[in-house]
C-alpha cells in the first residue's frame, strides 16, 4: 500500500464554485443541507490525500490524455488531476450540466 499522504489544492473556480453549491442549498434547504452536501464534497476531497487515482479518468479524449480525473458526489462532479504529489480540484460542477463541454471550452480557450 502507498504510504504517501497527497496534497489537495483547490482552485480558485472550485472554490468559488464550492461556495456557490454552499449558498444554493443554504437558501433552498436551509443550513443544514447546506452543510451536509459541503462536508460530504470535502470528505471526498479527503479521500483523494490517500488515493488520488480513485476517480476515473474523464471520458472526453483530450482531457483523459491530459490526466483529468473527476468523482461523483451526490448530486456534484468534481474534476481534478494528480500532479506530483499536489492534488489540483479545477471545477466543481452541478452534474446534471453538460459540465464536460463547460470545462473543455475553458480549458481550449
Amino acid at each position: 500500500m502507498d504510504d504517501i499522504t497527497y496534497t489537495i489544492q483547490i482552485l480558485a473556480p472550485a472554490q468559488g464554485e464550492l461556495e456557490e453549491i454552499a449558498q444554493l442549498y443554504l437558501s433552498l434547504a436551509g443550513i443544514q443541507s447546506a452543510r451536509k452536501n459541503t462536508d460530504s464534497i470535502y470528505a471526498a476531497l479527503e479521500r483523494l490525500t490517500s488515493f488520488p487515482l480513485s476517480g476515473p479518468p474523464m471520458q472526453e479524449p483530450g482531457l483523459r490524455n491530459l490526466g483529468y480525473r473527476f468523482i461523483v458526489v451526490k448530486k456534484n462532479i468534481i474534476i481534478y488531476r494528480l500532479i506530483g504529489s499536489t492534488v489540483f480540484v479545477y471545477h466543481i460542477f452541478d452534474g446534471r450540466s453538460d459540465y464536460p463541454a463547460l470545462f473543455r471550452s475553458e480549458l481550449f480557450k
